[in-house]
């Protein structure tokens, strides 16, 4: 670089080495656009970004605390091309089924899987990619990668599985995985759906590197939906699971549910427009992250990723960052910086996205006493909602808590998501309400996992 040319140290670049986080005083305060509150993407694109803080200003020349929201929304409108309706007009879908055919899924519950794949079969078109993966004991490819073109022979196939004796369920996931990179095509929805009813009783059985599986397959470009059936379910792992892939959770209680949940979750891997998100986040040295929704970042993390759900049309995320300062002067700083970068299905390109999180630090105790955005502290409650609901599966698992007591907590929390819009989610309390009031605990434990995982990921319907 010319040794004339300035760099200018209120930039947090990501990649600048160790003086990228040295945020000096600003000569004047950023535009809107700087600030990320309503960042217009030029042509139209899989998604739009936009950042609002709690408050316009926090207070100078002291320890303060304020939060961000980041909100990444999928257009409800497609351009010609992108949607769901019909199969010319969508994106095309590489997809892998991974049925759980272990003893336990014998009767009724396989008759019912094998009636979801034939409706899967359907719902697909020649431009789709299909595999399917069995597995119990033994792990088996039912089904290599082909384009849907003849759809009986599939479905013959499908009719002759048969229960087989216990559940391999990483080393299912491990080839199902390698069904779909050999599908993988550019502008593809990449999509694993596994369904199970079971704990893993062969094969690798840790929690955590069954965990750690799904996060590598989805660095990988594998999002993984969850479906468990059933009572017997670990609802811990397979959320766990859930979260780390990118994916949807599913609780089905009766097997006559499964062939609707399927056609659900393909109606979304229908609609995908952008996949892959990832945040880099790099803080000043002065700024401490508290907490940012759904994910852990290590206390004194400087630099760190966060990896985002796809998301589907008509759909947003939002993410509350948290942040802390220490006493710090008068002046506009810019307390973070953000790259996001995704594979953004309607331009066919990996695009990125610069989020700039710079913030007023002043001594007038009006601004910085004024009332938050309450956009913002809506979306930080719901996100503090999930460590709530957290808190009342636990104290049910443990009986700390009874029935009653769980009941009236998740009241409270269905209220909330009312007031804010999140139908979805206080349609699960209700059910899980439900499950309570006919004493059916697991079941509401279940249910409830699926709202944790939602609510993590920050995803909605706009």
């Amino acid at each position: 670089m010319d040794s004339t040319q300035r760099i200018d140290p209120n930039r947090t670049m990501l990649g600048m080495g160790p003086q990228g986080n040295v945020t000096q005083q600003m000569a004047a305060a950023p535009s809107a656009q700087d600030l990320g509150r309503t960042t217009a993407m030029g042509p139209r694109k899989g998604l739009v970004a936009s950042l609002t803080p709690s408050r316009e200003a926090t207070m100078a020349n002291g320890p303060a605390r304020e939060q961000f929201l980041l909100e990444l929304i999928s257009p409800v409108e497609s351009p010609p091309g992108v949607g769901f309706q019909t199969s010319s007009t969508r994106m095309p879908l590489n997809l892998c089924l991974v049925i759980d055919r272990s003893g336990s899924m014998e009767g009724a519950p396989l008759e019912y899987v094998k009636q979801a794949c034939n409706f899967v079969v359907d719902m697909l078109s020649p431009n789709d990619v299909l595999s399917i993966v069995t597995f119990e004991e033994i792990v088996e490819v039912l089904m290599a990668p082909q384009r849907v073109t003849s759809k009986q022979p599939i479905k013959d196939g499908i009719a002759r599985l048969v229960p087989g004796n216990t559940t391999n369920l990483y080393d299912g996931m491990t080839l199902a995985a390698r069904q779909l990179a050999s599908g993988q095509e550019s502008g593809r929805v990449t999509r694993m759906i596994l369904l199970t009813d079971g704990d893993p009783t062969a094969g690798i059985k840790d929690f955590h590197t069954l965990v750690q599986l799904a996060g590598d397959l989805k660095s990988q470009g594998s999002t993984i939906t969850f479906l468990g059936f059933g009572p017997d379910y670990n609802e811990e792992l397979i959320a766990s699971m859930a979260k780390k892939s990118g994916g949807n959770y599913y609780f089905i209680p009766r097997p006559e549910l499964i062939p609707e949940i399927f056609r659900t979750e393909l109606d979304k891997a229908f609609s995908v427009t952008a996949r892959q998100l990832e945040l880099k986040m790099k803080l000043a040295r002065w700024v401490q992250l508290r907490a940012a929704t759904g994910h852990s970042v290590a206390p004194g993390d400087r630099e760190f990723t966060i990896s985002l759900a796809d998301l589907d049309q008509g759909a947003s995320i939002q993410q509350v960052f948290d942040f802390e300062f220490t006493n710090h002067p008068l002046g506009w700083y810019r307390v973070a910086a953000g790259l996001l970068t995704y594979e953004d299905l309607v331009t066919g390109l990996t695009e990125t996205i610069e989020i700039d999180f710079a913030l007023e630090f002043t001594a007038d105790a009006a601004r910085y006493s004024a009332p938050p955005n309450p956009v913002v502290a809506a979306a930080a409650q719901v996100a503090a909602v999930s460590r709530v609901v957290e808190k009342t599966i636990l104290g049910l698992k443990t009986q700390q808590i009874t029935a009653a007591v769980a009941m009236q907590e998740l009241q409270k929390t269905q209220m909330l998501l009312l007031q804010e819009g999140r139908t979805a989610e206080a349609q699960e309390v209700t059910l899980a309400l439900r499950a309570l009031q006919s004493g059916d605990t697991a079941g509401a434990e279940k249910t409830l996992m699926g709202t944790v995982v939602s609510l993590d990921q920050g995803k909605k319907q706009t």
